[in-house]
Protein backbone atom coordinates (compact mmCIF):
# COMPACT_ATOMS: atom_id res chain seq x y z
CA UNK A 1 0.00 0.00 0.00
CA UNK A 2 0.99 3.05 -0.80
CA UNK A 3 2.22 5.63 2.28
CA UNK A 4 1.81 9.34 2.87
CA UNK A 5 5.99 9.39 1.71
CA UNK A 6 5.47 7.67 -1.33
CA UNK A 7 2.58 9.85 -2.09
CA UNK A 8 4.78 13.18 -1.23
CA UNK A 9 7.59 12.14 -3.27
CA UNK A 10 5.49 11.70 -6.25
CA UNK A 11 3.95 15.00 -5.88
CA UNK A 12 6.68 16.58 -5.18
CA UNK A 13 8.24 15.08 -8.98
CA UNK A 14 5.88 16.58 -10.44
CA UNK A 15 5.80 20.23 -8.77
CA UNK A 16 9.40 20.51 -9.08
CA UNK A 17 8.57 19.83 -12.86
CA UNK A 18 6.31 22.56 -13.04
CA UNK A 19 7.99 25.10 -10.57
CA UNK A 20 5.83 24.82 -7.49
CA UNK A 21 6.64 24.97 -3.77
CA UNK A 22 5.41 23.19 -1.24
CA UNK A 23 4.58 24.89 2.33
CA UNK A 24 7.58 24.82 4.38
CA UNK A 25 5.71 24.15 7.60
CA UNK A 26 6.61 20.95 7.82
CA UNK A 27 3.16 20.36 10.57
CA UNK A 28 1.34 21.60 8.29
CA UNK A 29 2.80 20.12 5.22
CA UNK A 30 2.19 16.83 6.90
CA UNK A 31 -1.16 17.75 7.74
CA UNK A 32 -2.32 18.68 4.51
CA UNK A 33 -0.58 15.21 3.06
CA UNK A 34 -1.77 13.35 5.93
CA UNK A 35 -5.33 14.67 4.76
CA UNK A 36 -5.40 14.11 0.91
CA UNK A 37 -3.81 10.41 1.95
CA UNK A 38 -6.88 9.95 3.74
CA UNK A 39 -9.28 11.06 0.90
CA UNK A 40 -7.50 9.02 -1.54
CA UNK A 41 -8.16 5.50 0.74
CA UNK A 42 -11.78 7.07 1.41
CA UNK A 43 -12.85 7.97 -1.69
CA UNK A 44 -10.41 6.70 -4.01
CA UNK A 45 -8.90 9.86 -5.49
CA UNK A 46 -6.89 12.38 -3.85
CA UNK A 47 -9.40 14.81 -3.02
CA UNK A 48 -8.19 18.52 -1.61
CA UNK A 49 -8.49 18.10 2.11
CA UNK A 50 -9.77 21.52 2.76
CA UNK A 51 -13.31 20.75 1.06
CA UNK A 52 -16.01 18.56 1.07
CA UNK A 53 -15.87 16.05 -1.27
CA UNK A 54 -19.06 14.09 -2.52
CA UNK A 55 -17.42 10.71 -2.95
CA UNK A 56 -18.66 10.87 -6.74
CA UNK A 57 -15.85 11.07 -8.58
CA UNK A 58 -17.37 12.73 -11.75
CA UNK A 59 -18.68 15.51 -8.70
CA UNK A 60 -15.16 16.12 -7.34
CA UNK A 61 -13.19 16.49 -10.04
CA UNK A 62 -12.27 20.00 -9.96
CA UNK A 63 -10.75 19.56 -6.52
CA UNK A 64 -8.54 16.48 -7.11
CA UNK A 65 -5.30 17.76 -5.98
CA UNK A 66 -4.09 19.87 -7.70
CA UNK A 67 -7.21 21.06 -7.94
CA UNK A 68 -8.54 23.63 -10.67
CA UNK A 69 -8.12 26.80 -8.38
CA UNK A 70 -4.69 26.37 -7.04
CA UNK A 71 -3.27 28.52 -10.12
CA UNK A 72 -5.22 31.06 -9.74
CA UNK A 73 -5.15 31.47 -5.72
CA UNK A 74 -1.35 31.49 -5.89
CA UNK A 75 -1.30 34.11 -8.39
CA UNK A 76 -3.58 36.19 -6.18
CA UNK A 77 -2.64 35.06 -2.82
CA UNK A 78 0.64 33.06 -2.81
CA UNK A 79 -1.00 29.98 -2.07
CA UNK A 80 -3.42 27.84 -2.18
CA UNK A 81 -6.76 27.21 -0.11
CA UNK A 82 -5.17 24.63 2.14
CA UNK A 83 -1.68 26.43 1.40
CA UNK A 84 -0.12 22.85 0.27
CA UNK A 85 1.67 24.63 -2.67
CA UNK A 86 3.22 28.39 -1.61
CA UNK A 87 4.73 30.88 -3.72
CA UNK A 88 8.32 32.58 -2.58
CA UNK A 89 6.26 35.59 -1.59
CA UNK A 90 3.90 33.71 0.99
CA UNK A 91 6.92 32.08 1.92
CA UNK A 92 8.71 35.46 2.97
CA UNK A 93 5.47 37.34 4.13
CA UNK A 94 5.45 39.53 1.18
CA UNK A 95 1.61 38.59 0.42
CA UNK A 96 -0.06 38.25 4.02
CA UNK A 97 -1.47 34.53 5.39
CA UNK A 98 -5.14 35.91 5.36
CA UNK A 99 -7.41 33.07 4.24
CA UNK A 100 -7.95 32.38 0.99
CA UNK A 101 -11.49 32.52 -0.20
CA UNK A 102 -12.98 29.78 -1.77
CA UNK A 103 -13.38 29.64 -5.53
CA UNK A 104 -15.26 26.96 -5.55
CA UNK A 105 -19.20 27.74 -6.49
CA UNK A 106 -21.67 26.56 -3.61
CA UNK A 107 -23.90 24.73 -6.83
CA UNK A 108 -20.77 22.28 -7.28
CA UNK A 109 -21.93 21.43 -3.60
CA UNK A 110 -25.38 21.33 -4.77
CA UNK A 111 -25.37 20.24 -7.93
CA UNK A 112 -22.32 18.09 -8.57
CA UNK A 113 -19.14 19.72 -10.39
CA UNK A 114 -20.62 18.69 -14.12
CA UNK A 115 -23.84 19.82 -13.85
CA UNK A 116 -23.37 23.69 -13.35
CA UNK A 117 -24.58 26.62 -15.86
CA UNK A 118 -23.23 29.98 -15.96
CA UNK A 119 -25.51 33.27 -15.98
CA UNK A 120 -25.88 34.70 -19.38
CA UNK A 121 -26.37 38.70 -19.06
CA UNK A 122 -29.49 38.20 -20.65
CA UNK A 123 -30.87 35.92 -18.03
CA UNK A 124 -30.38 33.13 -19.80
CA UNK A 125 -28.35 29.84 -18.90
CA UNK A 126 -25.91 28.14 -21.12
CA UNK A 127 -23.32 25.53 -20.41
CA UNK A 128 -19.80 26.54 -19.08
CA UNK A 129 -17.04 25.47 -21.27
CA UNK A 130 -16.36 22.32 -20.97
CA UNK A 131 -12.75 20.89 -22.20
CA UNK A 132 -11.88 17.30 -22.28
CA UNK A 133 -7.93 15.66 -21.94
CA UNK A 134 -7.48 13.85 -24.91
CA UNK A 135 -5.31 11.46 -22.94
CA UNK A 136 -7.75 10.13 -20.23
CA UNK A 137 -11.24 11.94 -21.10
CA UNK A 138 -10.97 14.04 -17.70
CA UNK A 139 -13.71 16.58 -17.82
CA UNK A 140 -13.48 20.26 -16.68
CA UNK A 141 -15.84 22.77 -16.80
CA UNK A 142 -13.66 26.61 -16.99
CA UNK A 143 -12.92 29.22 -18.54
CA UNK A 144 -9.52 27.62 -19.97
CA UNK A 145 -8.25 24.36 -19.68
CA UNK A 146 -6.05 23.60 -16.58
CA UNK A 147 -2.25 23.36 -17.28
CA UNK A 148 -1.79 20.11 -16.31
CA UNK A 149 -4.37 17.44 -16.02
CA UNK A 150 -5.17 16.26 -12.12
CA UNK A 151 -5.56 12.76 -13.07
CA UNK A 152 -2.94 11.91 -15.83
CA UNK A 153 -1.13 15.21 -15.41
CA UNK A 154 -1.22 16.03 -19.68
CA UNK A 155 -0.50 19.62 -20.81
CA UNK A 156 -3.07 21.64 -21.49
CA UNK A 157 -2.19 21.55 -25.24
CA UNK A 158 -3.86 18.06 -25.04
CA UNK A 159 -7.23 19.45 -24.28
CA UNK A 160 -10.17 20.31 -26.66
CA UNK A 161 -13.14 22.21 -26.22
CA UNK A 162 -16.06 19.51 -25.72
CA UNK A 163 -19.81 20.09 -26.83
CA UNK A 164 -22.27 18.69 -24.53
CA UNK A 165 -25.31 17.39 -26.00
Amino acid sequence: MRTVEDMFAEMKVIADEEGYQFNPVQKDLDDILQGLWDNEHRYGYPSCPCRMASGVLADDMDIICPCNYRDADLVEFGCCLCTLYVDDDWISSKKSHDPVPERRPQEYYEKGYPAIMEQKGDGGKEMAQVYRCKVCGYLCAREEPPDLCPICRAKKERFEKFEMK
